[in-house]
Parts: C-alpha cells; sequence; structure tokens
C-alpha cells in the first residue's frame, strides 16, 4: 500500500476512534452520574469514580479537531468564500488560490514550530493534569503533530492543484463506499411522478 494512503487510514482511524471513544466516555458519565441520583444504586455508583471523564473527553476533542482540520484540508470541507476569485480569469484564479495555499502551510508550519517550542519547554518541568494527573506535554502535543500534519495537507493540496487545476471537493450527499446509479436520478423523478417504485 502507498504510504499517503497509509497515513490517509491513520489519520481517519485515530478521528473517528477519538470521536467513538468521547462519546461513549460521556454517555457511561452521563448514565453514572443519573444512576448516583437514585438511592438503590448509589452503593454501587459511589464506588465508581468517573472524576476524570470530562478532562478526557475535553482532550479528545481538542486531538480530534486538530486531526480533523488537516482532514478537512485533505478532502476540501473546509468552508471557504471564493465568489470574487472565481469572477477573476483562470490565471489569476489559479495564482490567488496557490498563494492562499501556501500561506496556509505558512502558518500551520508556525503554528506547528510554536508548539513544539512550548510542548519541549514543559517535558522537562513535573506539570500534570487536574485529574489524570498525565504529564501536559502528552496533551499538548496535539499542536504541533496536527498543525505540521496540516501544513503537509496544505502542501499536498498545493502541489496536486497546480498539476492539475483541481481542488478536493467534498460532496455533502456522497457516501463513501455506495455506488450509485447512473440512473439514480431519473429512478427518483419516475418514481416521484408515479407516487410508487419506477419499474
Amino acid at each position: 500500500m502507498h504510504p499517503l494512503r497509509i497515513l490517509d487510514r491513520l489519520e481517519e482511524i485515530l478521528i473517528a476512534s477519538l470521536m467513538a471513544g468521547a462519546t461513549l466516555l460521556i454517555f457511561v458519565a452521563v448514565v453514572h452520574r443519573y444512576a448516583s441520583g437514585i438511592d438503590v444504586l448509589y452503593p454501587i455508583t459511589a464506588a465508581i469514580h468517573l472524576s476524570w471523564a470530562q478532562e478526557l473527553c475535553i482532550y479528545m476533542f481538542v486531538w480530534m479537531a486538530k486531526f480533523g482540520a488537516a482532514y478537512g484540508v485533505r478532502t476540501g470541507i473546509h468552508v471557504g468564500v471564493d465568489v470574487a476569485v472565481n469572477q477573476l480569469p483562470p490565471a489569476w484564479r489559479n495564482r490567488i488560490v496557490l498563494f492562499g495555499l501556501l500561506c496556509g502551510a505558512l502558518f500551520t508550519v508556525i503554528v506547528g514550530t510554536m508548539g513544539a517550542r512550548f510542548v519541549y519547554g514543559l517535558v522537562d518541568t513535573d506539570q500534570t493534569t487536574p485529574d489524570l494527573e498525565i504529564p501536559s506535554w502528552i496533551v499538548y502535543l496535539a499542536i504541533p503533530l496536527g498543525s505540521y500534519l496540516m501544513c503537509f495537507r496544505f502542501l499536498q493540496v498545493a502541489w496536486s492543484f497546480w498539476r492539475t487545476g483541481e481542488l478536493p471537493h467534498h460532496d455533502p450527499g456522497h457516501v463513501e463506499g455506495v455506488v450509485e446509479s447512473p440512473h439514480a436520478a431519473e429512478d427518483l423523478a419516475a418514481e416521484a411522478r408515479t407516487g410508487g417504485p419506477a419499474r
């Protein structure tokens, strides 16, 4: 398998795992809190300590957001206002789009470098998180890793745009893995006209 495909898959697995894990943890914490208010269940729930759950969920969402932003650059799901840019002649439009992508790469490499310096400064300290008591530098590591990955994605999209003139485009109606029939639109129109499934 191509190294970029492996990176893409790892990125998707990490984001999905963090999202699923945080959602499950929040659900368990809410059920635990609700059950603690029931007299019969209190002796059981009192022995289970989930005070750390909120902190962990916050960290999981931070990591998910940083890597999700890189995924957004790769797939073209970030919102952009390109009304004025699309009115320009193609040559100027291409230059401005490429300039914007390179500015995004520059900004994210600066943020990543500043984040890396901050994390490096934390490594030698004994600073830990309040509830989980894990080293703080592990939490803040999301900043340089996510920013550098986002920089790489900006450069990847810029290179592809320079070669092909195409930007990644996200279709919110498309479901990955589902192959649409070329006659799907006709079948839906016929179904709407007749009030029943197309024959």
